[in-house]
């Protein structure tokens, strides 16, 4: 059966209705058909002008086929698609049958589990609602958990705070004072404070069974602490006991005090005057041992009557009748070896048996060191240990006052009978090095102590440093005076003693010092005037007075200490009185030169005052030529024997025989403006040959 293609199908029909259009205006019809018709024309009308564009309808209008004609041929393709479907439904007739088979079996699962499907969306939302019920019963329970834990907490927090333990009790009652007592110490404070501290605890039944063993507890571990503390106390009064190391083996128990601090404050406040009262016993006792032991130490350097202007013979030391041999009393004025002591300041402190073995004897100021260092190395001990262990910094004054009270009373003793300036002005320096020493420890305890005691040296200084300026003023010149113009042994000692407090004054700069050796200065210059005036030589005078200014000089120089204004003005009246001798020891071989020269001759050569003669000069001439060698020979001699100095006799002859040849050069320029002069130029002596005397004598000087 052929199929008309559905294309040309829709072209017959859209021509059909198109011929089917053309002839209805032929048909004979009433007047409800008419109206009817109408209305199927315009229908039909409607449709034409809505199929117009469809390229079929166009193909049938333009090709003019009838509308009868196409329909006939549409209703027999139909027809024929008909008869096709059929003969095809017959021929899938089984498999349709069995597609109906499945479909049936498909839909009764389908129902099936369609009511599955029903039942367990039921269950479901019963399920929902079991869940919002459990979810909502969850959240109360876990609202409720919350709450019993922080009961709970707060429950066992109180019953492990107000509780206690049996162990707590056997270590309390019955244990030793160890780590694990100090740490069941601490529970138990714990305790006594939860119960003192909470008031809710104060109403609860249960502290009324636990508070009195707590209380007795309390009073156990009170009297054990008590027994122990005091125990180890006592063990510091034994003799040869080392205080510092059973000091830190108490420091562990430390904690033993806080807890009487706390819970205990009169048996603390026992313990406190009990620790007081045995370090307060044992430090002093310690102390006067040492001291004790020092004074078998002491080298006495000086005595009352060992001053600056004091008479030798008086002293008794040239013939060692004092206490001490020479070699100690050359200390009195001398630094020396005893500025080592300030060196030392760091050393530890001396111990007397070993050095009393040794047979060792030290100067006061090494023994003021030694108890001074031992004094702040064990208050700086005891004041760290009594912060540490008693937390109290005003207990070490209660502790130190007995030993500062046993050091005191010994150097005042001591100091009331001293009269050596320089070991006290030694004292001065180690006090001041100590308070550094202090300073960078940041121990301040001893800081009043220390300022009392450099308050107590300096009028002790002043004291003996005016009398030994006093010996200088009130010095007997008849006893001092010896017929000898070497320097004189005041001032050594006074050159000395400046020295050493000079080289004590370096580093600090008192001026206050420096005064007083200004003083002591002028006193010393008077004094040497006085002696130089009991020569009945104005020559010896003058040499007696250049020999003890360069010793002077001298030792301020071999001091190795900046001699500031002292050596300047000593080297100006050196230089002054150099001149002098040097004119006076020329006057002496050569006054006729000097006094015609000075008198008759004039520095400048174009003067027109010289009036000498031939006559004037002649003598002056033969007379130096005669004798200018030996004259200086003698001149050499002369100062061989005068100065102790050679380097300073040196400078003085050359002195001397520049200054001559200066005089003799002014007469040989005179001699040459003499009238006739030229027939002395054959006794002249050249400038040359004098030159070479003063060079020979400078080389064997």
């Amino acid at each position: 059966m052929e199929v008309i293609p559905a294309a040309a199908a829709a072209h017959d029909g859209q021509k059909q209705r198109f011929d089917l259009g053309v002839f209805v205006g032929d048909l004979p019809l009433d007047d409800d058909d008419a109206a009817s018709d109408n209305e199927s024309l315009e229908g039909l009308q409607q449709e034409l002008e809505d199929c117009k564009n469809d390229q079929e309808v166009a193909n049938i209008l333009a090709n003019g086929i009838k509308m009868r004609d196409y329909t006939k041929g549409v209703e027999n393709s139909i027809r024929q698609v008909e008869l096709d479907s059929i003969q095809d439904y017959i021929t899938e007739s089984e498999n349709l049958v069995l597609l109906h088979d499945q479909i049936s079996d498909c839909d009764n699962i389908l129902s099936q589990m369609e009511t599955v499907l029903t039942g367990f969306q039921t269950e479901i939302g019963s399920i929902s609602s079991e869940i919002k019920v459990l979810q909502e019963k969850s959240m109360d329970m876990g609202l409720k958990l919350r709450n019993r834990k922080a009961a709970e907490s707060k429950l066992s927090k109180f019953v492990e705070d107000i509780i206690v333990p049996p162990r707590m009790i056997d270590i309390i009652v019955d244990g030793e004072v160890n780590d694990e007592y100090m740490k069941t110490l601490e529970i138990l404070s714990k305790k006594i404070k939860f119960i003192e501290a909470d008031s809710m605890v104060k109403t609860s039944k249960a502290l009324k069974d636990v508070q009195p063993e707590v209380e007795r507890l309390r009073q156990k571990a009170v009297s054990k602490i008590f027994e122990f503390i005091i125990q180890k106390f006592y063990a510091l009064r034994k003799p040869k006991t080392n205080i510092q190391i059973l000091q830190q083996s108490v420091l562990k128990y430390k904690y033993t005090i806080v807890f009487l601090k706390e819970h205990a404050k009169e048996i603390y406040a026992e313990v406190r005057t009990a620790y007081i009262d045995t370090m307060n016993k044992v430090l002093s006792a310690h102390f006067r041992a040492y001291i004790q032991a020092l004074e078998k130490l002491q080298l006495d350097i000086a005595t009352s009557t060992d001053l600056l202007g004091v008479e030798t013979r008086s002293t008794g030391y040239l013939f060692s009748i004092g206490k001490e041999p020479l070699k100690a009393r050359s200390s009195v004025f001398a630094l020396g070896e005893r500025i080592n002591v300030l060196k030392d300041i760091e050393q530890p402190a001396l111990i007397p048996h070993i050095s009393e073995a040794k047979s060792q004897k030290y100067p006061y100021e090494v023994l003021f060191r030694s108890l001074q260092k031992l004094l702040i190395d064990t208050a700086t001990s005891e004041y760290l240990f009594s912060d540490d262990f008693f937390g109290e910094e005003s207990l070490f004054q209660d502790i130190f006052a007995g030993p500062i009270q046993v050091v005191d009373e010994y150097f005042d003793a001591v100091l009331l009978n001293c009269y050596d300036a320089i070991g006290i002005m030694l004292m001065i320096r180690i006090i001041h090095q100590h308070q550094l020493i202090m300073f960078k420890r940041r121990i301040p305890c001893l800081d009043s102590y220390l300022d009392k005691v450099n308050m107590s040296l300096w009028p002790r200084f002043k004291m003996v440093f005016d009398l030994h300026l006093s010996s200088l003023r009130n010095a007997n010149i008849k006893t001092l005076w010896e017929d000898d113009v070497h320097p004189h042994y005041v001032t050594r000692r006074y050159a000395e003693f400046t020295a050493s407090l000079v080289h004590l004054n370096v580093e600090y700069g008192d001026g206050q010092l420096d005064l007083n050796l200004e003083r002591l200065r002028m006193a010393i210059e008077d004094l040497l005037v006085k002696l130089a005036k009991m020569f009945p030589k104005p020559k010896m005078q003058t040499v007696f007075l250049i020999n003890n200014y360069d010793l002077t000089i001298a030792i301020l120089k071999e001091a190795g200490t900046e001699g500031g204004k002292t050596q300047l003005h000593f080297e100006e009246v050196l230089k002054s009185n150099i001149a002098i001798y040097v004119e006076e020891v020329l006057l002496e071989h050569f006054s006729d030169l000097i006094k015609f020269v000075k008198t008759r001759t004039s520095e400048d050569p174009a003067s027109s005052s010289d009036k000498a003669n031939i006559g004037d000069v002649e003598p002056l001439v033969k007379d130096f030529a005669n004798r200018w060698k030996a004259a200086i020979e003698l001149m050499h001699k002369d100062v061989i024997t005068s100065f102790s100095n050679f380097l300073c006799g040196m400078e003085i002859l050359k002195a001397a025989l520049t200054q001559l040849l200066l005089y003799y050069t002014r007469l040989t320029e005179c001699v040459k403006r003499v009238n006739g002069g030229s027939v002395l130029n054959k006794d002249l002596v050249s400038i040359s040959s004098i030159l070479y005397e003063i060079k020979k004598y400078s080389r064997t000087f």
